[in-house]
């Protein structure tokens, strides 16, 4: 009919998020266990040991107890979209944050990442950047996706700049995109494609390089100026 259809694709679904470990040079992520995650993830997100502003951009918490995270961690884990990790440090194993896969469409190739939040001993650490890595990697080069995506309010200027830096490109606003805690929120979207992420990984490894580390622990390159470079060409 001489319309424009887009490009043609030799394309295989892509396959659907498994709960499985997850083990790189300063993380590990493994499935959520309520049992035994509840307390030590509570401490860190709620007074007056944590951090509750942790929940400020997040659809739930703070939470009244432990005893209601716990329900709620219940729930998390019996979910396979979202499907939940904990955050832990291969030392020890101590639940230090969380993240998930989300939006899973695999006949499309789409997968985001989302409800994050990493606590005050986990954030601007390589650990928390590793995190991001390994399920992004795990997602294009494992189970074959077409795009990843990164969505957060808005307003939440943090989160912007965590996608910014680790290789997402901004896509726009979606405006009133939901209703969160009775207020407006507008969606900013940020994504990966396949075509990009070679680009991007090769960023990711070059800043978790211990070599690219001082002796005090400083960086000698940023991730923000090594997928900088990426946009710009």
């Amino acid at each position: 009919m001489e319309q424009p259809v887009g490009e043609a694709l030799d394309w295989t679904p892509a396959r659907a998020p498994q709960r499985r470990e997850h083990h790189g040079r300063y993380v590990v992520l493994r499935p959520l266990e309520p049992a035994r995650d509840a307390e030590p993830l509570y401490a860190h997100s709620h007074a007056p040991t944590g951090d509750p502003s942790i929940w400020t951009y997040l659809f739930e918490g703070p939470h009244e107890s432990v005893e209601v995270y716990r329900e709620e961690l219940e729930g998390k884990a019996a979910s396979d979209d979202p499907l939940f990790f904990v955050v832990t440090t291969p030392e020890d194993e101590r639940p230090l944050g969380m993240i998930s896969y989300l939006s899973v469409v695999p006949e499309h190739g789409l997968i985001e990442l989302g409800h994050i939040w990493f606590s005050g001993e986990l954030q601007r650490t390589p650990a928390a950047t590793e995190a991001v890595y390994l399920l992004a990697k795990h997602a294009f080069e494992e189970l074959g996706y077409r795009r990843l995506e990164w969505k957060c309010n808005a307003l939440n200027a943090p989160s912007r700049n965590a996608a910014l830096r680790f290789g997402f490109e901004f896509e726009g606003i979606f405006k009133q995109h939901r209703v969160v805690k009775g207020h407006n929120r507008d969606t900013a979207w940020f994504a990966i494609t396949d075509k990009r992420w070679p680009a991007v990984n090769a960023a990711f490894e070059t800043w978790l390089d211990p070599a690219n580390f001082a002796a005090d622990g400083s960086q000698l390159q940023s991730l923000r100026e090594l997928t900088t470079r990426i946009s710009a060409t």
